[in-house]
């Protein structure tokens, strides 16, 4: 089954080598005939996938199972403690407030901002009196945002809106005067232009005052304010990785802005402070990081101290609540907090209840009680109450789900990579299968951008897993999960290990007699979308299906899009040098496909309005792909309509899982 699309003559030369673009035609995805092209494509899958005769009975296991309460870690602001539940189906999470007396009631309901559920909530601050909340609206899974601001007792919205925001993860709030944000001109379609504004509550946003970025270039800013609302912190940045890290004293009128850090070479995150003691936590001199404390008034590195040394483990994170740090340390890919007091001295190290991923610990310095959640693959994401004083926890929420994990097992084994590194990779199934190599089994891939893939539990993969598949995911370098050298090993001329690994990955679970590569799918989003389509053109008799997900697929022009711009620092760039030039096209998704060859089955999945990865990384690759398939495989492009890079409602994810998993076990002749 194959489309044939359009090409039309581009020739585009790096270094004296000239590489054929027949299909640039796609990257402008607002035009008539590539829209037309997309309504073709979809078409055709939807037509291959309407056959499957088990497919409305995977839907319906999905909603059946999808169905349960959920709720997220509480936080209070105020007299009044806050989270998020959904009751089951809601495509949006309801946020509700509770009183002292334990009584709730719903206090934001992002499902009736719209009647298509088009807009979706992405972020929450309130004013520090309590009095307001300022929240930032996608439309369509989009990563531009639209900040409004709501009276908290009256549950009205003001008539401050703020546009033309973008990466704006912190809205920090001045007192209750206004809040500070960040914006991009829309119109020049950069990412190269972040800006920091400072908005007054109740004026138009053409009357904000700019902060900080008029006369320095940065992708990213981000803002925090001390809990006590003295400090203002400003994390400038480049790429995606390193930052310039910045403060100003809020109490002093037209104080200036002071460098803490200068020059992009370390990352530096403002944890919090206590008084005029800031906390940072770093990877300067400290590659599996430390916390570290400086006063206010010389807060530059040299100045810096220990407040919480480097150990021999992942310091993932710090969080801070009822006067105390929470330092959560990364153990192989799981989880381990330790408790410090107010002088970096140990505590305790907090009990848990299993092994696996551990979040929360944070909360205003008056609060008695703090909340963390615990999951793993095959353990339902359950919330805790935590007493920090005793160290004693007490669950708080279980939720209620048909699914037992207690009749399913993971363990983590190493296996070696092409270069002989010990490669983790944690492989859950039902207990007692028989390792006969007739298994099926879905391995899911990212290794990229230091981000790391911790153990948690997935609705979706529990579908997977009562089916009688496997469920394998290896920690490829490249990812975070061992700090910046494990990072290090699978970014720029390193990026072949992320490949190799997983590679290695496959040839492991094939020859333990887990799955064989008739009865193997492997999938990644994003970067790993990337990675997918590296290791399917490399390697394609290995697996029978293939999921690369809102991929990067087009490695020598992924830096030409906007969002792209900020990613050199993991991939490097076709026209920086020859060299980076040769390597991009060594391992470059869409310029590794070759003719007369036998792909697996392949299930592209983008979104029309993924702004991050653009699709036409997607739509490229399914054209050359079709075009130079050969044998029965079908190559098939689902592209999801008003939805974005990895958001979308509940009904969205459903209907797209549906389609993976009619897609995957027909294509493994399984029911």
């Amino acid at each position: 089954m194959k489309i044939k699309t359009k090409k039309y003559p581009q020739i585009d030369t790096y270094f004296g080598t000239e590489i054929a673009d027949p299909y640039r035609w796609l990257e402008d995805d607002s035009s008539d005939e590539t829209s037309a092209w997309i309504d073709e494509q979809n078409q055709m899958t939807f037509d291959y996938l309407n056959q499957i005769p088990y497919r409305q009975e995977i839907k319906d296991r999905l909603t059946e199972i999808w169905d349960y309460e959920t709720i997220g870690i509480p936080f209070v602001e105020g007299e009044y403690e806050y989270c998020f539940k959904n009751s089951g189906l809601q495509n949006q999470s309801v946020l509700y407030r509770i009183n002292e007396e334990g009584e709730d009631e719903v206090f934001l309901d992002p499902n009736e901002l719209s009647e298509d559920n088009s807009l979706l909530l992405t972020n929450i601050s309130f004013s520090k009196d309590n009095t307001m909340m300022a929240y930032s609206l996608s439309e369509k899974g989009s990563d531009w945002r639209t900040i409004v601001v709501m009276d908290t007792q009256t549950k009205e919205l003001l008539s401050d809106e703020i546009v033309d925001v973008r990466f704006s993860f912190h809205i920090a709030w001045k007192e209750s005067e206004g809040f500070f944000y960040t914006s991009y001109n829309r119109e020049e379609k950069s990412e190269l232009e972040a800006k920091l504004y400072y908005h007054k509550i109740g004026e138009r946003q053409e009357s904000d005052t700019l902060i900080f970025g008029q006369d320095k270039r940065h992708r990213y800013l981000w803002v925090k304010i001390s809990e006590d609302g003295k400090y203002l912190f400003i994390h400038a940045m480049r790429d995606t990785q390193t930052n310039e890290l910045y403060l100003q004293n809020l109490e002093t009128q037209n104080s200036p802005i002071v460098a803490m850090v200068k020059g992009f070479d370390i990352e530096a995150t403002v944890i919090g402070s206590r008084g005029d003691k800031i906390f940072v936590l770093t990877d300067f001199d400290a590659p599996f990081q430390r916390l570290i404390t400086v006063d206010a008034s010389a807060p530059q590195r040299e100045n810096w101290q220990d407040f919480i040394s480097e150990k021999e483990h992942l310091l993932q994170g710090v969080t801070m609540g009822s006067g105390y740090f929470f330092a959560r340390y990364m153990v192989d890919v799981i989880s381990k907090v330790e408790q410090y007091d107010n002088e970096g001295c140990l505590v305790r190290e907090v009990e848990t209840p299993l092994l696996g991923t551990l979040s929360g610990f944070s909360g205003k310095e008056h609060q008695n009680v703090l909340y963390y959640s615990f999951s793993n693959y095959k353990t339902v994401n359950s919330i805790y109450k935590f007493d920090p004083k005793n160290g004693t926890s007490e669950l708080y929420q279980e939720p209620k789900i048909d699914f037992d994990g207690s009749e399913y097992e993971s363990k983590q084994i190493f296996y070696p990579s092409k270069d002989g590194t010990k490669i983790p990779m944690i492989i859950t199934h039902k207990k007692g299968i028989k390792l006969d190599g007739n298994n099926p089994t879905l391995l899911y891939a990212y290794g990229g951008h230091g981000i790391g893939l911790y153990p948690s539990f997935s609705i979706i993969n529990a579908v997977w897993l009562e089916r009688g598949g496997i469920y394998a995911v290896p920690n490829i370098r490249g990812g975070g999960e061992y700090g910046k050298a494990w990072q290090n090993q699978g970014r720029r001329l390193n990026k072949q290990n992320t490949f190799d690994d997983v590679i290695a990955g496959i040839e492991y679970l094939i020859e333990q007699g887990y799955t064989s590569s008739k009865k193997l799918a492997i999938q990644g989003a994003s970067s790993g979308g990337l990675t997918i389509g590296a290791v399917m053109t490399q390697r394609p008799d290995l697996m029978a299906v293939a999921l690369p997900d809102i991929g990067l697929l087009d490695m020598l022009r992924y830096h030409t899009f906007p969002a792209g711009k900020g990613w050199d620092y993991d991939y490097g760039t076709a026209e920086e040098s020859q060299e980076s030039f040769e390597y991009l096209k060594s391992y470059s998704p869409l310029h590794n496909i070759k003719a007369d060859t036998q792909y697996p089955a392949t299930l592209i999945t983008t979104a029309d309005h993924d702004d991050r990865v653009v699709p036409s990384h997607s739509f490229k690759f399914t054209a050359e792909l079709q075009s130079k398939q050969v044998g029965d495989n079908p190559i098939l492009l689902r592209v999801a309509k008003g939805a974005g890079h990895g958001m979308g409602s509940t009904d969205k994810r459903i209907a797209l899982y549906t389609d993976i998993f009619s897609f995957v076990f027909w294509s493994m002749e399984l029911s």
